[in-house]
């Protein structure tokens, strides 16, 4: 599940890779975590806070919506909090883990750092972060409260981030393209999900797209649908307990998959990779019938295109259900220390409390991270939020080694297939032993340190 329109790979030397389980009813459980939730973080842990006047510094890529509310956060928590000084500094995205490389070892960089959940194993294995304290984030508490996809965050044994809000992806649907194709229910299989796709599909005299049937962009949301989705519907396993072994290719599960995913644009002919620069870009200005996205995608639709008449529902099954998910999350560099690390840890406790979540939802329109916040009826019951919340059960993570890599690697698979004409079998195994690698890679290195 990451984060975006249109975004540019990151590479270097360096540089790392970009990149919710449990709908709960209103019972005796659920009222206990909606008290925690509620719970302020400045009633929590008052006698930890610096007497000392203090500034820290905020770091978060270049997203209109989210800089935008930590700017109104910010305000609202120095009034809580009058002896800290909260500064927010913005990189482009095609930057920001380049900044960070540099700036970062040099103690130059922020107190506390946005990032997203699949760049956690190389910014932790290259000694840029500390773990959470413990005093502000117990393992027990964070472990009960949040969605058990948080867990990525955990590295030998230790929480180096935490999320204010999480993604799933769900599938988008444009009312007045299906209603013009006599399109009167949704697709809830794989199969009806080609079906719907063809008929929703048009082309010119020439054969080129004038509507995509179904978006289809590897690169965007697809590699995620296929690793946590597709993958697990089909019957098949992401990785080992241990997180060191691809296990795609242990089940036919994982060529299947990958095969239903790349018929889409080689034998349905219903997408194809670019049109009208992407897939969000092709939906969004009504191009593109379908298309599988995130729960992120609501705050764009909502500021930047009001008048498209579009729906949400969850993604089509097969033999089981599986949904993608992800987070961007909140960690604090290695190098922090003294009135900063407190001030930086007051900061990262507010930022996940309830008041401040159900305005991350309102606002950018990802979901809640803790399970009581996110499982209220005014959500749940929401017509475009419902959909995405109703998955959270079914949701995976996976666990990336390098989000940048790995997705470089699916979309050179599915470009083998689709413009050199590699048969699928051969693509897939040479994508299952390129992944693999990596993670040897990882792994050999982090046995020895």
């Amino acid at each position: 599940m990451k984060k975006k329109s249109s975004v540019s790979i990151v590479t270097g030397s360096l540089i790392i890779a970009l990149a919710l389980a449990g709908c709960g009813s209103n019972n005796q459980a659920n009222s206990t975590e909606q008290n925690k939730a509620t719970e302020k973080p400045t009633d929590k842990a008052t006698d930890k806070e610096t007497d000392k006047k203090v500034t820290i510094e905020y770091w978060q890529y270049e997203f209109p919506a989210k800089v935008e509310l930590i700017n109104e956060l910010i305000k609202e928590f120095q009034t809580l909090h009058p002896n800290i000084t909260v500064k927010q500094t913005n990189f482009p995205y095609d930057q920001y883990n380049q900044k960070v490389a540099t700036l970062v070892p040099a103690g130059k960089g922020p107190d506390v750092i946005n990032l997203y959940y699949g760049w956690l194993p190389k910014y932790v294995s290259s000694g840029y972060l500390q773990p959470l304290p413990d005093d502000h984030f117990p393992t027990a508490e964070i472990e009960s409260n949040f969605y058990p996809l948080v867990s990525a965050a955990k590295i030998n044994g230790s929480y180096y981030a935490i999320p204010t809000a999480v993604r799933t992806l769900a599938l988008f649907y444009n009312k007045d393209l299906l209603s013009k194709a006599n399109i009167t229910e949704l697709p809830t299989t794989w199969e009806q999900l080609v079906d719907v796709s063809k008929k929703l599909t048009e082309t010119d005299a020439k054969g080129q797209f004038v509507t995509e049937g179904f978006a289809w962009e590897p690169g965007a949301q697809l590699h995620h649908w296929y690793r946590d989705g597709l993958l697990h519907q089909a019957g098949g396993q992401d990785l080992s307990d241990d997180r060191r072994k691809i296990l795609w290719a242990e089940t036919p599960a994982g060529l299947e998959a990958f095969q239903y995913l790349i018929d889409f644009a080689v034998k349905h002919k219903v997408g194809i990779n670019g049109f009208y620069e992407n897939d969000s870009n092709a939906f969004m200005t009504g191009h593109a019938a379908i298309n599988i996205d995130g729960s992120f995608r609501l705050g764009s639709i909502k500021k930047d295109f009001p008048d498209l008449n579009y729906g949400v529902a969850p993604l089509p099954s097969y033999k089981t259900k599986s949904a993608p998910s992800s987070f961007w999350a909140n960690a604090i560099p290695k190098n922090v220390e003294g009135d900063k690390l407190k001030a930086a840890s007051e900061f990262l406790e507010f930022l996940t409390s309830k008041e401040v979540q159900e305005k991350w939802v309102e606002q950018i329109g990802e979901l809640p991270a803790q399970k009581a916040v996110a499982t209220q009826d005014k959500y749940v019951n929401d017509e475009k939020l419902g959909p995405f919340i109703s998955q959270l059960d079914d949701s995976r993570a996976h666990f990336f080694i390098d989000e940048t890599q790995e997705k470089t690697l699916f979309v050179d698979a599915t470009n083998e297939v689709l413009l050199n004409k590699v048969p699928v079998e051969k693509a897939f195994q040479d994508l299952v032993a390129k992944t693999q690698k990596l993670y040897d890679d990882y792994w050999a290195a982090a046995d020895k340190k």
